[in-house]
């Protein structure tokens, strides 16, 4: 009798897993960066070097053609396509030369009438105030004493009034904002003499090179910063029009003065600048007034925008940043 043998054939199921379409969204990404290689590639070998420097002034913000541009049709490109002849394009734009600019810079001979006259006036109004100053602390009956704690000269910037620190004569509790009423005082008698000139104010903090503790938050920037706005709440107390601060500063050790000695106690200081009028409301140009004094609105040749009589703000202010040593 024969025997029958069962084989028992056990299948395996092995697991399958759904990839989804992950990996579609991975190959367009590849595609599309594929594509603009390729682009580019392509506009490197069919521009020529002028329009690769014209392209590159187009995303330049600083150049002087793109940034008086308001929207990028009025740009270099004006919407139009830049090609060689021969290239499949509709429309070209031809390469336009870069134009000379008349730019007014500080201190060139350009200056005109009005500028230069009211330059002479703002110098002898600046020699006053420095000796109007001098003289109202000398005959000062509490501030007498402190008159070598002052500075006055004048700078490319305008006319400088340093309040600066002696020894054994500080102006500002050690390491602190906290200031002493003597400075409170000679703060108020500066501000009274300045307070009718029409100049905008730049307020900065000063300190000597020593530093905090290894670890500290508090350190000589937000001390000379803290001490030079604690100057201009005095300032502002004592009457000064909030339009005429121009802007306040925390220098710390970083304008010394005394280079020799970064310790030297006359480091620590507050500077008041009168900026020259120059620097924050520039007089027009020769080409910008009229016959007769006025000044024209928009270009040569339209209507006067005032009379010869008209008084120049001067508290306005005028685009783009100041420049500061």
């Amino acid at each position: 009798m024969q025997e029958h043998k069962t084989i028992e054939i056990n299948l395996i199921t092995l697991p399958y897993s759904h990839h989804g379409g992950a990996w579609k969204v991975a190959y367009a990404d590849f595609v599309t960066a594929m594509m603009a290689f390729f682009l580019l590639m392509w506009l490197l070998n069919a521009t020529t070097k002028e329009q690769k420097n014209a392209i590159s002034d187009y995303f330049n913000p600083s150049h002087p053609m793109i940034s008086d541009s308001k929207s990028g049709a009025g740009g270099l490109m004006g919407g139009l396509t830049m090609s060689p002849e021969g290239a499949m394009a509709s429309n070209k734009n031809p390469i336009i030369p870069p134009q000379n600019l008349k730019q007014r810079k500080r201190g060139d001979d350009s200056k005109s009438a009005l500028a230069k006259k009211r330059e002479a006036a703002e110098k002898k109004r600046f020699e006053k105030a420095a000796e109007k100053i001098k003289k109202a602390i000398a005959e000062h009956e509490k501030l007498s004493k402190l008159s070598k704690n002052i500075l006055i000269d004048m700078t490319p910037e305008g006319l400088r009034i340093q309040i600066i620190d002696q020894e054994g004569e500080p102006m500002f509790a050690a390491g602190s904002a906290k200031m002493f009423d003597k400075t409170k005082l000679l703060l108020e008698q500066i501000t009274e003499i300045v307070l009718d000139m029409p100049n905008e104010i730049s307020l900065r903090g000063h300190t000597d090179a020593a530093r905090y503790s290894r670890g500290a938050k508090y350190t000589n920037w937000e001390l000379s910063s803290d001490r030079a706005n604690a100057s201009r709440r005095v300032i502002l107390d004592a009457g000064m029009p909030t339009e005429r601060m121009n802007n306040v500063m925390g220098k710390a050790d970083t304008m010394l003065l005394i280079t020799d000695n970064p310790l030297d106690p006359r480091n620590r200081r507050i500077t008041m600048m009168l900026l020259k009028e120059d620097l924050t409301n520039p007089a027009p140009t020769d080409e910008e007034v009229t016959e007769d004094g006025g000044l024209y609105e928009g270009e040569i040749g339209s209507e006067p925008l005032t009379t010869p009589n008209d008084d120049i703000n001067p508290y306005s202010k005028t685009p783009g940043a100041v420049e500061f040593p």
